[in-house]
């Protein structure tokens, strides 16, 4: 797949975009992170009517990012792995990257949102050490994290098979959606319209909003606020899906290790102190 503009002729970088782009993130710092949904739609809406007397491509970028956040604030958001929940909230997570993205394509056609795996770029040196590097993290951070605050009790214990794979499906899913709509699709549609350092942050706001909801409390946002804006950070200068993707699911991964340890420590502790 090609790799995406980072602009598109038509738009344009003022400081009156920040208005608006300002009210979408807040709107899902309300939503998510405060659990006030109508609030968040207030904000919403006047995020998109700021936007409409701004300008056009503004309004309709932002109205994809909005559908977006709408949809997902439609469903319990949380760490339920029956399979009734993780159909909900799969369908939801489906929608809200799918939507945005085929609005982009096939009605505005602008094709403003991409999901670019075959980049044709080899991962440099440094690149793939930083995947080593991500596993070390992980493993010095999340149990520090997760343990002593309780965090760990947000997700359900898996002991069985069945219960153990749907917790590693899900904590996969969630970790390539994140990519998909934070990143590709909310960074990608701000970073239209602001610098990239602006459009960075507010993203990461919404990654860090949504993720506190789904059961990262305490001082989780200390940890993914700057995950978030790395992530950011690297697409930007990979222009790359599948690194970022992997990036994120090898710290997944050490989560998936550090909940199936926290529930069962008895068994489990030969690999996390």
């Amino acid at each position: 797949m090609t790799t995406q503009p980072d602009t598109v002729p038509e738009t344009r970088k003022t400081a009156a975009n920040l208005i608006p782009a300002v009210l979408i993130a807040a709107s899902g710092f309300v939503m998510f992170g405060l659990d006030q949904r109508w609030l968040g739609y207030l904000l919403l809406a006047a995020a998109l009517a700021s936007s409409y007397f701004i300008g056009r491509q503004l309004f309709k970028d932002l109205t994809l990012l909005a559908l977006g956040l709408l949809i997902m604030s439609l469903v319990p958001i949380t760490t339920d792995i029956s399979f009734s929940h993780m159909f909900t909230m799969g369908t939801a997570m489906f929608f809200a990257v799918g939507l945005p993205y085929s609005l982009s394509r096939f009605v505005f056609k602008d094709h403003a949102i991409r999901f670019p795996v075959l980049t044709g770029q080899p991962w440099s040196r440094t690149e793939r050490w930083y995947l080593v590097a991500v596993v070390v993290m992980g493993y010095v951070l999340l149990p520090l994290y997760m343990i002593p605050t309780g965090v760990f009790e947000n997700w359900p214990a898996a002991s069985d098979g069945s219960s153990v794979a749907r917790l590693f499906l899900g904590t996969n899913v969630l970790g390539i959606w994140d990519e998909l709509f934070f990143i590709c699709t909310a960074f990608t549609l701000l970073r239209r319209h602001l610098p990239d350092w602006q459009a960075n942050m507010l993203q990461a706001v919404l990654f860090t909003s949504f993720l506190w909801e789904l059961g990262f409390h305490a001082w989780g946002p200390a940890l993914i606020y700057p995950f978030a804006l790395v992530q950011g950070w690297i697409f930007k200068k990979t222009k790359s899906l599948s690194y970022i993707v992997a990036v994120h699911l090898l710290f997944d991964f050490v989560l998936f290790l550090v909940l199936i340890h926290a529930h069962n420590r008895d068994w489990f502790n030969i690999f996390f102190y």
